[in-house]
């Protein structure tokens, strides 16, 4: 059984980011990957000082090849179950029976979206149907944009999303907007559709206009969806790491969970996170592991020195 000091769940921004510091950090670590990054179906990513615009697959390819110039190692991958041992460190189980043990382990497994059950949307997600105004606003600015209800939070989104054109509309269930809603988007000149949406309109590989049920068509050129971010937590769950009432990991500082050992990075934890945010996350959650290795070099150190065993 292959043992080191630190296992990476999950190679993304936050898993590449930390282990490119704890290579450098001289520690030895190994990334577990199942490959299936949550913006694997987006052209470009945004935001990311230096490397906006750039595919995302790309910024992928150059991390494995930085931490692997570090010494790191790189598994393709699932960790099925992580097992708590000798105090603080870990066993991890992988989908190929493979085992492999750890001091350390930092979980960056992400998280998935739910969206709305509109016939077509899933399909156009992330080409046209997009849930971050601040990653994908500017490629689309001054166009014809749509937001869909997702629920309350909604008719906030849509203020932000209108930052971006001055052709918006906001299509929702009949019955759900309140009185103030209705001003306040009346005010900031957000058009409100509202309705059962049947279809959206593609033509050319292209978003054309949302379909509502009786047929009338909305024409817009890209939708927002706040999605419901639900975080990939259960390896969390499974080893113990106590969560909240909505299913998201307790933390600390630095992505430091509820067991000793074990902390987290990105949106598992962040739902918030952009690629930059989480490869940030990443790279502090890999400081704060190096130094409790430290820490624990240290009492090791000193028991041995006054057991007699002179280094």
């Amino acid at each position: 059984m292959n043992s080191y000091d630190v296992l990476v769940v999950g190679g993304g921004a936050a898993g590449l980011s930390a282990a490119l510091v704890l290579g450098r950090a001289r520690r030895d670590v190994v990334v577990v990957d199942a490959g299936n990054p949550r913006n694997a179906p987006a052209a470009h990513m945004q935001g990311f000082l230096s490397r906006d615009g750039m595919p995302p697959a790309d910024l992928l390819a150059t991390g494995r090849r930085e931490v692997t110039g570090y010494g790191a190692t790189i598994v393709d991958g699932t960790v099925r179950e992580l097992v708590r041992c000798n105090g603080s460190g870990f066993q991890a189980l992988l989908d190929d029976g493979q085992r492999l043990r750890a001091r350390r382990v930092l979980v960056t497994t992400g998280l998935h979206d739910e969206l709305p059950d509109v016939p077509g949307l899933t399909d156009r997600w992330a080409k046209d149907v997009l849930h971050c105004p601040y990653c994908h606003g500017w490629e689309v600015r001054d166009q014809p944009l749509g937001v869909l209800w997702h629920g309350p939070d909604t008719v906030r989104y849509a203020h932000i999303v209108r930052q971006w054109t001055h052709d918006l509309v906001l299509f929702a269930p009949d019955g759900v907007l309140t009185a103030q809603d209705r001003a306040q988007l009346v005010a900031r000149a957000i058009g409100v559709v509202e309705g059962d949406i049947e279809r959206l309109v593609i033509e050319d590989d292209a978003l054309h206009g949302v379909a509502l049920a009786g047929g009338r068509v909305i024409p817009r050129r890209a939708l927002f969806v706040p999605p419901r971010f639900v975080p990939h937590c259960d390896l969390l769950a499974g080893v113990g790491c106590e969560l909240d009432d909505h299913g998201w990991v307790t933390t600390g500082a630095n992505g430091a969970t509820t067991v000793p050992g074990l902390w987290v990075a990105g949106n598992v934890a962040n739902p918030r996170a952009q690629v930059i945010t989480a490869a940030g996350e990443g790279s502090a959650a890999a400081i704060a592991i190096n130094n409790d290795l430290v820490d624990a070099d240290i009492r090791t150190a000193v028991d041995l020195f006054n057991r007699g065993f002179v280094p």
